[in-house]
């Protein structure tokens, strides 16, 4: 049985680009700055289906950088113009990376390169931490202490728990002293999936969207203090839809 198939990635999983960017020189999609050309947003598919949450956490992280200034924020979901314009408006200059989207095709990528040549390379790395690590080698470059924000939205939910934690770890590094993180946690496994945007400064749009990952893991309370171990604050709020907001304070 192949990693895909694994990780429940294998034929019948794969799922269509939502976002379409030219490539850079590197061959990886080019981060989405501030004040820059919005990125182009895929037509969603005619199943999906928008709803709206109230969000204690956002309301939360809003309050926590009031005062800022020009500060900078990393958001690591679909890069909604209406997310980036909620922020640019609020004087934030904003990084945008897909990162669950990332995963996948960095996935799918390895397991063809591994099919076409017949074998692993006897040097690579296999285990679970050490793919997470080439993953991380070539995503979120960027320089330690660069975001005062980083919105995570559920996504640990859905990675490896290796990888989960080396992303908490690479995230860790690159917030300022003081830097918050908004997460979000299912309290049991998710049936479908869902993309977050943000409508105003306390309620999200919760957009279902294809799979592009099955959820790998229902973390419980100490599991995610485990996780966040490096954060001095922690606030969570938990909804009636079963999804717990929660904010880490470097």
């Amino acid at each position: 049985m192949g990693l895909l198939n694994k990780l429940g990635l294998g034929p019948g999983h794969a799922s269509s680009r939502e976002i379409s960017r030219p490539m850079a020189a590197s061959g990886r999609p080019p981060r989405t700055p501030a004040g820059g050309p919005a990125p182009s947003v895929g037509t969603r598919t005619p199943e999906s289906r928008e709803a709206v949450r109230v969000s204690n956490g956002l309301k939360e992280l809003l309050w926590n950088l009031d005062g800022l200034g020009r500060g900078t924020l990393l958001d690591l979901g679909a890069a909604w113009q209406t997310t980036l314009s909620f922020f640019i408006e609020r004087a934030f200059r904003v990084s945008s990376e897909d990162l669950l989207r990332a995963w996948k095709d960095f996935l799918v990528q390895e397991e063809t390169s591994f099919r076409e040549a017949g074998k692993m390379p006897e040097s690579l790395d296999i285990t679970p931490s050490g793919r997470a690590m080439r993953f991380l080698e070539s995503n979120l470059r960027y320089p330690a202490a660069s975001f005062d924000a980083v919105l995570l939205w559920d996504l640990l939910d859905y990675l490896e728990p290796s990888m989960a934690n080396q992303t908490v770890a690479c995230i860790t590094e690159l917030l300022r002293p003081g830097g918050v993180v908004f997460a979000m946690f299912h309290s049991k496994k998710p049936e479908g999936f869902q993309r977050y945007r943000v409508a105003d400064s306390n309620t999200l749009q919760v957009i279902s969207s294809p799979v592009l990952c099955p959820a790998q893991r229902v973390y419980q309370n100490r599991e995610i203090q485990d996780l966040f171990g490096r954060y001095r604050t922690v606030k969570s709020f938990v909804g009636r839809d079963q999804l717990r907001e929660t904010l880490f304070i470097k």
